[in-house]
């Protein structure tokens, strides 16, 4: 692979993690959706857990989809990506990013909880795409009222 096509295919694949923040940011759930593979799968679960809180392992694109624009609709959210780093391996990917989540109520913009989450996230290559196959997302510190997540 020449220098050239494995910093645009590194490029490609930060690309499909900016495309899943900003679609829950945006709600706009064919730009997430575009972000995931078919049979992907969100975990959640070790973040959540360190927030005080149980969050199911999600399967499938429709899904997963659904479940974030659902837990989410009561909440205004900023997901700024940084410090992505990329492996690749022929037409699959791994991507390791800190991803910082701030949570906002609609209804009460003086509340927040913030997160600093370290995401985990295996891709692979569909057509001229990357695409989301798994993600797995810890916490590494968080801030604010954790009530704001009950909503969740």
């Amino acid at each position: 692979m020449s220098c050239a096509q494995q910093t645009a295919d590194k490029i490609a694949v930060v690309e499909a993690l900016y495309r899943f923040a900003a679609g829950i940011d945006l709600r706009d759930q064919t730009l997430l959706a575009s972000s995931l593979a078919e049979n992907a799968v969100s975990d959640f679960g070790p973040a959540a857990a360190k927030a005080g809180f149980e969050y199911p392992v999600i399967e499938g694109k429709e899904a997963i989809v659904a479940a974030l624009s659902t837990s989410l609709s009561s909440l205004d959210t900023t997901h700024s990506v940084s410090n992505p780093r990329v492996t690749l391996d022929g037409d699959k990917a791994h991507l390791d990013a800190l991803v910082e989540a701030q949570h906002v109520p609609r209804n009460d913009a003086s509340r927040h909880y913030l997160m600093k989450n370290r995401y985990s996230v295996e891709l692979v290559r569909e057509g001229d795409v990357w695409v989301i196959s798994r993600t797995t997302v810890d916490n590494i510190w968080r801030n604010g009222d954790q009530a704001v997540l009950s909503v969740i």
